[in-house]
């Protein structure tokens, strides 16, 4: 897939300081999709940001948020889509919105994913639990769309 990620200079404020480790931070970041941030959501549940991605390959510009939740998994885990369901909206209103006003970005989509595990974008892991909702952004508010 050929997705770029969306990297602002913001969030990477303290690294970009650091002219000399910058290029090796920023390799190990990406090498690992360690987790960049945390967030609350309704259910309580463990949510990390894996990355943002702007995807233009269709012809569609949308904006993925990829996060991971690790109680989703089939074994072991506790959450359903059910119960993450509202996670995403909040993560939509919540995250999704302010990001896209503070980088005056112009997205048609705006793809949530949530992943028990970290997956390479546009690659199949059969043992990943993946849920996925598509929205469009219209006043800052977050409308559903179907699939």
């Amino acid at each position: 897939m050929n997705a770029k990620p969306h990297r602002s200079q913001k969030p990477l404020d303290r690294i970009n300081r650091c002219v000399p480790l910058r290029a090796a931070v920023l390799t190990t970041l990406m090498a690992t999709a360690a987790p960049l941030w945390a967030f609350d959501v309704p259910s309580g549940q463990v949510i990390d940001l894996q990355e943002v991605l702007i995807d233009d390959t269709s012809g569609t510009s949308i904006l993925r948020f990829r996060f991971l939740a690790p109680e989703i998994a089939r074994d072991g885990g506790t959450m359903s889509y059910v119960d993450s369901a509202p996670d995403i909206e909040s993560l939509c209103a919540n995250t999704v919105v302010p990001y896209i006003a503070e980088y005056a970005l112009t997205p048609e989509v705006v793809v949530i994913s949530l992943a028990d595990r970290a997956v390479e974008f546009g690659q199949p892991d059969p043992d990943a639990t993946q849920f996925f909702d598509a929205f469009r952004i219209e006043n800052d508010t977050c409308i559903w769309e179907a699939f």
